[in-house]
């Protein structure tokens, strides 16, 4: 469910024509819709309203503030993986104890942050890791909470790239060396054992890959519990998908109900880091038509967002539908819908169905709030678009669109030159 729709004729977001907002904030641009983001966030938490539970946002999925901010008024957390991640949430005022600190390569100066910060957990990755934030916590004179990340070799099929629980992917440590490592930590003095953390991938659309691993990490905790190391955090990670095209991802009421069966009798406190099923359909891309451009093989529809704008189509062969904020109701038309990026790869639909467009339409690249402005760039100095919240009939301009003095912030030219 989304506050996306057309209204006599013309693509609304929640009370506001997007055609109007275009014009008066100019594309590219990110456009959310509060209601949606509100909404998405208390359909997911209440699922689980019947078990002690914290639902974390994945602050990469959509890093704005003011976005942070609304999830922590829900009573929500983070998931965090830089000191970046740290700044923004503490600066949107999420408590250090709603805070989740994941990520494969944490620094010394982050780690420092973090225990500053008093944050809840750290997500251990790797043995080394764990002997470093030991010895940032005994240097600061504290003791880090901690879970191990746990790679249960579950195959989430999804896209290679955003798997992540499996036996040939970077993240977290197989169970039987989460074993030795768990009793390794239990030596050491500067940590305290609280947990056990879990994520499988992302943008999965079947239930089983979760309860795959939740079974695999339910016997991992009866082994623990034997050793008498018992966990009070079961930190099951995000990962739920969403409807971009023709998937039927299930609903967060069902995926816990599978996950509550599985837990039941547990004596424990979930965390879960949701992201792309919170923001991703509650954000779209506006973008204007520049040109359309024949050739003897392709029609092209040029517009003026680009693969530094949306990565994902080029980076995944990821699918965005994308539909004129005004369309005009003919048959559509075989395009490539592409930027002005000097790139081959750079384009955000190819072989795409779209009604005939002239230049100066606005269209909307839909289910763009997760990963889109947060793994967006200047590459071709381009400045990165203004992220847009609406409430109802008005707008909120969350963040500004960078200008070309911005582009060069921080640069400087030695004498020599």
């Amino acid at each position: 469910m989304h506050h996306f729709e057309y209204k006599q004729g013309e693509l609304y977001c929640e009370n506001l024509p997007l055609d109007q907002l275009a014009q008066q904030v100019g594309t590219p641009c990110y456009v959310y819709s509060y209601a949606t983001l509100h909404h998405h966030f208390k359909v997911f938490d209440e699922a689980f309203r019947d078990v002690p539970h914290l639902t974390c946002f994945s602050v990469k999925a959509s890093s704005n503030i003011a976005i942070l901010k609304l999830f922590g008024s829900l009573g929500g957390g983070v998931d965090i993986v830089s000191g970046g991640e740290l700044f923004r949430a503490r600066k949107a005022g999420i408590p250090g104890d709603r805070i989740v600190y994941s990520g494969v390569g944490k620094t010394c100066e982050e780690i420092d942050y973090a225990l500053r910060e008093n944050i809840l957990l750290f997500n251990i990755e790797s043995p080394q890791e764990l002997e470093a934030i030991n010895e940032r916590a005994s240097h600061l004179g504290c003791k880090a909470r901690i879970a191990l990340r746990v790679n249960p070799d579950v195959d989430p099929r999804t896209h290679p790239y955003i798997s992540t629980g499996m036996k040939k992917n970077k993240f977290g440590i197989d169970i039987e060396g989460a074993i030795t490592e768990y009793r390794r930590a239990k030596t050491l003095s500067n940590v305290e054992i609280i947990g056990i953390d879990c994520h499988v991938g992302s943008q999965l659309t079947e239930i089983s890959p979760f309860v795959d691993a939740l079974r695999r990490l339910r016997m991992l905790m009866e082994r623990l519990e034997a050793e008498g190391i018992v966990v009070q955090y079961l930190d099951l990670g995000g990962g739920l998908g969403i409807t971009y095209d023709q998937e039927a991802p299930p609903h967060p009421r069902e995926y816990a109900r599978a996950i509550l069966q599985e837990l039941h009798g547990l004596p424990c406190t979930l965390i879960f880091e949701p992201g792309r099923v919170i923001v991703g359909n509650a954000g779209v891309l506006l973008t204007r038509v520049l040109y359309t451009k024949q050739t003897p093989s392709k029609n092209f529809v040029i517009v003026d967002a680009a693969m530094n704008d949306l990565i994902r189509p080029s980076l995944y062969g990821s699918y965005h539908h994308i539909q004129p904020v005004r369309p005009m109701g003919e048959e559509a038309q075989m395009v490539d819908v592409v930027g002005p990026i000097c790139e081959s790869s750079d384009f955000l639909a190819r072989d795409r169905g779209l009604p005939p467009v002239q230049a100066g339409d606005c269209l909307a690249v839909m289910s763009a709030g997760a990963y889109g402005f947060s793994m967006s760039s200047n590459y071709n100095s381009r400045p990165r678009a203004a992220e847009i919240l609406v409430k109802g009939e008005r707008f909120y301009t969350i963040r500004e669109r960078e200008r070309w003095e911005d582009l060069i912030k921080g640069e400087a030219i030695p004498g020599f030159v």
